[in-house]
């Protein structure tokens, strides 16, 4: 709720931050939707550690899917590796065909992957709606060229999500240096998980989407365009 009223324009909902993000509960997830109006994308990740599941564990998410779609969430936050760490294409495939008409973002097991060039292609052929990515170093801040590479080399086929590390002190840069339009900051690294101050929350999402419509505001200027409100 308090990122909501800072102006954030989708939520990605996570249960155990401190593991990376696991599947909400069905309640969970009831209850956000029900606090809040703007987009939520569930995550279904079954447990903590690797992204190579095993056929039981891809039960689970496709039951979780289901619980999802039961819970109204507007999309589904996923992704699926092979052993030797390439986009298990196969699996990660069906969980997108079983997610529809949700879409489906995959997530930053992107960026474990051992080759992010090939796999930018073998997400796109998941079906994958868009990848959530910091360029495959601890902050998105800290790959912007490889980040930009990406958004370029994805054009129009699929869409580049930089997160990781990303605040009010930096997004204008993250925007400037990858042309992304989309982005994602769970604010960890300006206000520690588990706060319960949720003003300042709120004042830190402002921030950030002041940054970027002032971005905006800037490069329409520089086209001789009006401002998109």
């Amino acid at each position: 709720m308090a990122a909501e009223r800072g102006g954030a324009q989708r939520i990605e909902l996570c249960a155990e931050l401190d593991a990376g993000g696991l599947t909400p509960s069905p309640e969970l997830m009831r209850q956000v939707r029900h606090g809040v109006r703007i987009p939520i994308f569930g995550m279904i990740r079954p447990r903590a550690g690797d992204f190579v599941y095993s056929p039981a564990e891809m039960g689970y998410m496709k039951r979780d899917i289901n619980l999802a779609k039961s819970a109204r969430m507007d999309g589904i936050v996923l992704g699926s590796l092979t052993a030797d760490r390439y986009v298990d294409v196969e699996r990660t495939r069906a969980l997108v065909q079983f997610a529809q008409p949700l879409p489906v973002t995959f997530h930053r097991a992107f960026d474990v992957i051992a080759d992010q060039n090939a796999g930018l292609n073998a997400v796109i052929a998941t079906g994958a709606a868009r990848i959530l990515t910091s360029g495959g170093a601890a902050t998105a801040p800290a790959a912007l060229d490889k980040l930009a590479r990406l958004a370029t080399t994805a054009q129009e086929r699929i869409t580049i999500v930089p997160g990781g590390g990303i605040n009010a002190s930096n997004i204008t840069e993250v925007a400037r240096r990858t042309g992304a339009r989309e982005f994602h900051s769970g604010l960890g690294s300006v206000l520690a998980y588990g706060q319960e101050d949720y003003d300042a929350f709120a004042s830190e999402v402002r921030k950030m989407a002041d940054a970027l419509a002032n971005f905006d505001a800037m490069k329409n200027k520089g086209r001789g365009e009006m401002p998109r409100p």
